[in-house]
């Protein structure tokens, strides 16, 4: 099956999906809210929508997905009915689940998204441990868990000769001619798409802030928490050790170790309250080899050990 064949094939399905959007009232309010429209036995579901003219109603939904604009641009309804996104050719728009959303498209031709879905549990389980590394995507992914509706999105520009396009249509083509073990084949592909797009909300946050020296090594410290070390810093900004160490504490008034052991317990507080991994595989996520050293350093920061702190 070619991919403009698979395509097709989706583009037909897409309608026949489980697209139930149910009232409910939110936050004092009537909204809709559309729940995981796929197989149950499926943690991760692939879709296109192909139209010329689309009109989305604004919903809710209890799953993360990530939208290509895969041919033509189309427009989105983002977190609140009034803010409208332009999302052109190449571009990624990833939702939280419950952020409002709904999609609107007037073309001449047919436009074609790509939309990859991923069950909430699964993708705590099984995807964000491997995106933890960027603080503030790490974030984005990880407050659904303590706020609801947070009502954040991601809106990422691609180039068109980029991998994720070719990518997409691999796993188009895989979830088109689906057998028993296309989510096996699926979810590490997903992995892989995931960490393009945590790649490029690096790359993409880092321009738009112009952040300074110091806070550009903080932000590189919170991105490799798990083997950071001063020598890696000074070989990736071309400074020498002494110099980074009197820059940080005359940055933050902490010392290298300071900040590292903050950065490191933050993301293992947020790890063992969210998610179900053990402490083990927390400590080691945080770059402790050692879990009795992991245990030390978190009773120091928290006066409670770590099996006691995901009980609170």
């Amino acid at each position: 099956m070619t991919t403009e064949e698979a395509i097709e094939k989706l583009g037909k399905d897409f309608p026949d999906l489980h697209w139930a959007f149910v009232p409910e009232n939110i936050r004092e309010s009537d909204e809709l809210v559309s729940y995981w429209p796929g197989d149950a036995t499926e943690d991760v579901m692939v879709c296109v929508l192909k139209a010329a003219k689309i009109r989305e109603e604004f919903h809710r939904q209890d799953f993360f997905f990530v939208n290509f604009a895969y041919r033509h641009d189309y427009q989105a309804l983002s977190t609140r009915s009034d803010n409208l996104v332009t999302i052109k050719e190449n571009d990624c728009y990833i939702g939280q689940p419950f952020s409002g959303y709904a999609i609107r498209g007037d073309a001449k031709e047919d436009i074609v998204i790509i939309g990859v879905l991923i069950r909430r549990t699964a993708f705590f389980r099984e995807y964000l441990p491997a995106l933890s590394t960027d603080n503030a995507m790490f974030h984005f992914f990880l407050d659904p868990q303590t706020d609801l509706f947070s009502a954040a999105m991601i809106h990422l520009t691609f180039d068109g000769s980029h991998p994720l396009r070719n990518l997409l249509e691999l796993m188009v083509k895989e979830y088109a001619e689906k057998t028993e073990d296309t989510q096996g084949i699926l979810k590490p592909m997903t992995l892989t798409l995931l960490m393009h797009v945590a790649r490029q909300y690096r790359r993409t946050s880092v321009e738009k802030l112009g952040l300074s020296p110091a806070d550009r090594i903080i932000r590189y410290m919170s991105e490799h928490t798990d083997k950071i070390t001063l020598a890696m810093i000074a070989s990736r900004f071309s400074y020498h050790p002494n110099y980074i160490s009197s820059l940080l504490r005359q940055k933050t008034g902490r010392t290298f170790s300071q900040i590292l052991l903050e950065q490191r317990m933050e993301r293992a507080a947020a790890l063992l309250k969210e998610t179900d991994l053990s402490v083990e595989e927390v400590a080691a996520m945080v770059g402790y080899n050692n879990s009795s050293n992991f245990y030390r350093a978190f009773r120091s920061c928290f006066h409670v050990s770590p099996r006691g702190y995901f009980r609170t």
